[in-house]
């Protein structure tokens, strides 16, 4: 299973159904094309990216179903959408291989979580292939014999 990732500038939201639904391939840093008032809402954690996804059309990468709560005192004078698409910012390179690996090996491109870099807010996004729910009861065998393991170390280092 991949490991997450804490970022050290601070998480906004995280689609940890993502993590669970898919394998997770490989991993991009995307910069967001934000408003003013989703700048204030982030800073305040007011996101979601559980049904947010990819959508890769027309050479350029949208980021679509992120639900940005509008706060009530920084949009006074803006019809806010709260799930309104979003660019993301990618280099030709990253977007080529994005759109190689969807079209033609069967990938998906999910958004895993969004987070502060620097002054920048910046959503981490991934290729991966979908797990089938044998593979998602396997996991999840393995993460509760792994947490086992872990209170038998414990338990056991207070008897010594």
């Amino acid at each position: 299973m991949a490991k997450q990732r804490k970022h050290p500038q601070g998480n906004i939201a995280q689609n940890k159904k993502a993590f669970h639904d898919y394998f997770i391939e490989q991993k991009f840093e995307a910069g967001i094309a934000l408003s003013g008032w989703e700048v204030k809402s982030l800073r305040a954690g007011k996101a979601q990216l559980v049904d947010s996804y990819i959508l890769l059309k027309d050479d350029e990468a949208w980021l679509m179903g992120c639900h940005i709560t509008p706060l009530k005192t920084a949009c006074t004078h803006v019809i806010a959408d709260p799930i309104r698409t979003r660019k993301l910012l990618l280099n030709r390179r990253e977007l080529d291989k994005l759109f190689g690996a969807v079209q033609q090996k069967g990938y998906t491109c999910v958004a895993l979580s969004l987070y502060w870099k620097k002054h920048l807010i910046k959503c981490e996004i991934a290729l991966a292939k979908g797990k089938k729910d044998y593979d998602k009861r396997h996991t999840e065998k393995e993460r509760d014999a792994n947490r086992e393991v872990q209170r038998a170390m414990r338990s056991k280092g207070k008897d010594d």
